[in-house]
């Protein structure tokens, strides 16, 4: 099984996506991303769940708020396995 599937899986929700997007700036709090959607408040926890559990935030807890930071280093290995995928089959054919 891939070690990707978490992230595949996380990166097909248009919501979680949007997440990632708002991350791209800057790290955020919950609230602040919370704030940035209409759903409520524990279905935006529970997309945050699923990033963090494919390890595509970094998250880190300081007093009352945690915060999320885009882990750009995951995205790059996606996008490497995604490329790898590609030269495999230049090379098979």
């Amino acid at each position: 099984m891939s070690p990707f599937n978490a992230v595949f899986t996380a990166l097909a929700d248009p919501t979680r996506r949007r997440i990632l997007q708002m991350l791209r700036d800057r790290p955020m709090s919950s609230g602040e991303i919370a704030n940035g959607f209409s759903h409520s408040w524990a279905t935006v926890s529970r997309h945050l769940h699923v990033l963090k559990a494919a390890r595509l935030v970094l998250v880190e807890k300081n007093g009352q708020h945690v915060w999320y930071e885009l882990n750009t280093t995951v995205m790059q290995d996606l996008v490497e396995h995604v490329l790898d995928w590609s030269a495999k089959g230049k090379s098979d054919a």
